[in-house]
């Protein structure tokens, strides 16, 4: 019975942007599962379910995983409208911004999980990547170059 409650619970976060434990109780009883607040919030915790911005800037329990696209898409968007330049110096790639904006560009660019980035660190307008090695740094720069368009 739990297997089949977790499965529809990950059917339905997926089908529609579920945003409180009230509504995803209340589709879970619409779909025939009989159960209490108590529960919808342990299987919320069990399946790790997280609460993520969706492209309509609203909040939804989500796994985490599948928004990848999104944000890679959100991650290009605004690399290309707020980076005024990417420089190299040894293993490291900075990127120049806009006011405000590193921040942004550098959560979107963690969730990205690049195998060659190390590390990056936001600042206001400046952001630092730490690449595994000084050619892959080259080629990530130019990679994030050629993405600014």
């Amino acid at each position: 019975m739990k297997a089949r409650r977790h499965a529809k619970i990950l059917e339905l976060i997926s089908q529609f942007n579920i945003d409180t434990q009230e509504e995803l109780l209340h589709r879970l009883r619409d779909s025939g599962f009989e159960v209490t607040q108590a529960t919808v919030s342990r299987d919320i915790k069990e399946l790790r379910l997280v609460k993520t911005l969706s492209a309509d800037g609203q909040y939804k329990y989500s796994t985490g995983k599948e928004e990848n696209k999104d944000i890679s898409s959100k991650f290009y968007a605004l690399l290309k409208d707020s980076a005024q330049s990417i420089n190299c110096a040894g293993n490291l790639v900075i990127i120049k911004t806009l006011s405000g904006m590193a921040q942004a560009i550098c959560a979107a660019m963690d969730t990205m999980h690049w195998e060659t980035v190390a590390g990056t660190l936001a600042g206001d307008d400046t952001i630092f990547i730490a690449v595994r090695s000084e050619h892959a740094a080259q080629q990530f720069a130019a990679e994030l170059t050629r993405m600014m368009g």
